[in-house]
């Protein structure tokens, strides 16, 4: 079993149902959905090009899939779940924005977005007592992708190598594109389809536990917490 936070709305939410629509999955029930159709792609291709965010589920990553450190169980981090959101104020961010974060298609921040970034960070130190250790084949796998040396670092220190300065918040869109016209295509209908919940401020007040009964099975969400505290993180440097 491994678990996630990830910054998720509830089920109801605008933009939670528009994205599992686009994925083609319900990730609170399972259930697959019909993906938009799409001028110049077929359906089958679609479903292609959004194999992988399909399986993690509409989210944007916070904590990255971890393994619960020996010793505790899913009650412990539970409580730490709890703990979090009952600690932490709501905010609002700049809001989203379709865009291409290398060759994905990616929600993004429409600006640079300081206070999203610093409950990013406040994440991964607060849940990271919580998490195992990476075992080798989880560090070669990782590897395999051509880390730059400070990615490794933070890899090594924080069982993930896009954290703290290397951090870019993203809810994703597709599978990596490699042709420039299903590209092209792809966010033109993204940015139409997610229009009524992009481009304004965007009010964060919950987060989510999801799971992976086992590897490479499909996540699920198994809790959504609301933040209801009156803290609000600050920036800190961080330390490895």
């Amino acid at each position: 079993m491994r678990y996630a936070i990830y910054f998720a709305t509830p089920e109801t939410s605008s933009l939670m149902q528009l994205g599992n629509r686009w994925l083609g999955r319900d990730p609170f029930t399972g259930q697959a959905l019909d993906q938009p159709a799409i001028d110049g792609l077929s359906a089958q291709r679609f479903a292609e090009l959004t194999t992988d965010p399909r399986r993690y589920g509409f989210h944007g990553t916070l904590r990255a899939p971890f393994h619960i450190r020996d010793g505790l169980h899913e009650a412990d981090l539970l409580r730490v779940c709890e703990t979090f959101a009952a600690r932490t104020a709501p905010f609002t961010t700049t809001g989203l924005s379709v865009n291409a974060l290398g060759r994905f298609l990616a929600l993004t921040p429409s600006e640079p977005d300081a206070a999203l970034n610093t409950f990013a960070n406040a994440c991964v130190r607060h849940f990271e007592p919580c998490r195992a250790p990476l075992d080798d084949a989880d560090l070669a796998r990782r590897r395999r992708s051509g880390l730059t040396p400070r990615h490794d670092e933070l890899l090594q220190a924080w069982g993930y190598p896009y954290v703290f300065d290397a951090f870019r918040f993203h809810m994703t869109l597709s599978n990596k594109l490699e042709d420039d016209v299903e590209r092209s295509t792809l966010n033109a209908a993204a940015r139409a389809f997610f229009a009524p919940v992009t481009g304004e401020p965007m009010h964060i007040q919950t987060f989510g536990l999801y799971q992976e009964v086992e590897r490479g099975a499909p996540f699920t969400v198994h809790t959504i917490f609301t933040l209801a505290g009156a803290h609000i993180p600050a920036e800190a440097d961080p330390t490895t």
